[in-house]
């Protein structure tokens, strides 16, 4: 048995050495493991070095050529012009001393360092007629609203009441682990009561009485790309939760998203486990109705292979893992039926840019803008027809050279700005031009129609980008993108979505899926589990699940090859 992990020092220097990565997806497979794991997101690595400081044998296996998922770059260039661009990682709030991320990293033995956004304003949102910047701070932001709609004080005042009560019970739950003492609820009264009213509530149920102004409306609702959902669809306590979760402060993790990811991989691997890139998952293997390993695809000429294994975890893509790895012969009939009525979150575009000159001089800063043709947020959800030309209403604006000018080198070559602009648009291959086993193959990129899609969204991007920031169309020096059938290729999402399982009111807190299967040995995590939406919940989900495996361990409701041990973090 490995020794526990000794604590590694937070650096924010950027590390994606190619030797890992080629080191990873080389290495001995093992016949058998404690746990196996099936993806290297954030959900799969944390639970990964959570149980391999425990003592057990875990090994993850990923198909991708990096660990991290979401949190990954990706680069381009030669030595001395390179290009690093964020995949999903573009900001995270409650990174401050306490918050949630560091202290999850912090008991990996590991962490990271993180570059505080403009607390006066870290996301801009920019309509028509109307700017607002969207302060790190509750208070203000509410003194905001109230200064540009004063005639909906009411209103404003009971949303920002619910926030502030989201925040409370989130942190409360989150500091007891989901279990806390009647101490503690019993100070949570009001807050709860006043959240009872809307639990099952959607944000269009949650304005209706309480806010009409269509312009009040669609400033609370500026950061619905973060969830992708309309305000009919998603759930008000997810929309809360996510707005509360920047009022304790907006960050960008130093050198990148795949920071994280690196820290968390170099923690598992320091405990004992072991990461396996470009090696699919095939099946998650069934015996008797128990999951007792899985399957890896075949691959350089080498046929597949069978690793045993006490525990299966999969941070794959949900509905995936319940009708393909696992197979609907496999499951209970409610659970195929729930695999295939799950609804996904929508997918994005994004165009990836190298823009020469300062940014600074542009009008640019550390701030995201979200941009806007209107106020009416349904509608920015259902612009596409479904037919010729993807159209789009609205985009995101961001640069990691502003947000993290420490590593300006890492993120664009000297005198290049990096520049990410992304948008909401359909996930489904058809949209695209392509099918599904095209985009599984990775046969799709050159063909015509999803090249044309392509270069449409790309001239319609940079043309908004002008708009905002007269002079930057004719400095781009770089230029690629990302559309949602990339995002299935590395990834394996359903319908190319970064963002999981859509958070409506009945996919949401309890009626999402726990951290057990619905097979004996079979174990969940990831953004489509309890724990939530996004960068964080997806740590937090895997931080669950290694729990839920200890607790079953310990009373040995699964078997293993080795016993966990103390961890010293705890």
């Amino acid at each position: 048995m490995e020794a526990p992990a000794q604590p590694l020092e937070p650096s924010s220097k950027p590390a994606r050495p190619a030797s890992d990565r080629s080191r990873r997806a080389h290495q001995p497979l093992p016949e058998r493991v404690d746990v196996a794991i099936v993806g290297a997101g954030l959900g799969g690595l944390t639970a990964g070095a959570y149980l391999a400081r425990r003592g057990l044998k875990v090994a993850v296996f990923e198909s991708h050529y990096e660990a991290g998922g979401c949190a990954t770059q990706f680069s381009r260039g030669g030595k001395g012009a390179r290009y690093h661009f964020d995949v999903g990682l573009h900001y995270v709030g409650d990174c401050a001393e306490g918050g949630t991320i560091p202290r999850i990293l912090g008991e990996l033995g590991t962490g990271a360092e993180f570059a505080t956004m403009d607390p006066d304003g870290f996301d801009t949102l920019v309509f028509p007629d109307l700017t607002f910047r969207i302060p790190a701070s509750l208070e203000l932001y509410r003194e905001r609203l109230v200064r540009a709609f004063p005639h909906e004080r009411r209103g404003i005042d009971q949303y920002v009441a619910m926030v502030r009560s989201v925040m409370n019970v989130g942190r409360v739950l989150e500091h007891h682990e989901g279990r806390p003492p009647l101490r503690a609820l019993a100070g949570l009264a009001l807050d709860g009561l006043r959240l009872a009213k809307v639990g099952d509530a959607t944000m269009a149920e949650l304005f209706d009485g309480r806010i009409r102004d269509p312009k009040l409306r669609a400033v609370i609702l500026g950061q619905s790309g973060d969830y992708g959902l309309p305000p009919s669809k998603v759930s008000a306590l997810l929309h809360m939760g996510l707005a509360g979760h920047y009022f304790r402060g907006a960050f960008y993790p130093k050198g990148g998203g795949q920071v994280i990811a690196d820290r968390i991989g170099a923690a598992l691997e320091a405990a004992g486990g072991s990461i396996h890139l470009r090696t699919p998952v095939e099946q998650i293997l069934v015996r008797g109705g128990e999951v007792v390993g899985l399957r890896l695809a075949a691959k350089a000429g080498a046929p597949a292979k069978e690793v045993r294994a006490g525990v299966v975890l999969s941070n794959a893509d949900l509905k995936r893992t319940l009708l393909e790895l696992v197979g609907p012969a496999e499951l209970p009939s409610d659970w195929v039926t729930r695999g295939e009525r799950l609804e996904m979150a929508a997918a994005l575009f994004i165009h990836f840019l190298g823009i020469e000159g300062d940014l600074r001089a542009l009008g640019m800063s550390s701030t995201n803008v979200w941009q806007f043709d209107g106020y009416d947020v349904e509608s920015f959800y259902r612009a596409d027809k479904g037919e010729g030309p993807i159209q789009i209403k609205g985009c995101y604006v961001t640069s990691a050279s502003l947000k993290d000018p420490d590593n300006a080198r890492h993120h664009a070559p000297a005198g290049v700005g990096n520049v990410e602009i992304m948008c909401v648009v359909p996930g489904s291959s058809r949209r695209w031009g392509v099918t599904d086993a095209s985009a599984d193959a990775w046969q799709y990129k050159h063909q015509e129609a999803y090249e044309q899609r392509k270069r449409e969204l790309e001239r319609e991007l940079v043309a908004r980008l002008e708009a905002l920031y007269p002079g930057a169309a004719e400095r781009v020096v770089f230029s690629e993108s990302a559309s949602p059938i990339t995002h299935r290729r590395f990834t394996g999402a359903t319908d190319g979505t970064g963002y999981g399982i859509a958070a409506t009111p009945a996919q949401f807190m309890k009626r999402r899926p726990g951290y057990r299967g619905p097979l004996a040995g079979l174990y969940l995590a990831g953004a489509s589990t309890r724990a939530g939406h996004g960068v964080v919940g997806a740590m937090m989900g895997g931080r669950s699940a290694a729990l839920r495996i200890l607790r079953d361990v310990a009373s040995d409701k699964v078997t293993r090859t080795s016993a966990p041990q103390p961890d010293p973090s705890r």
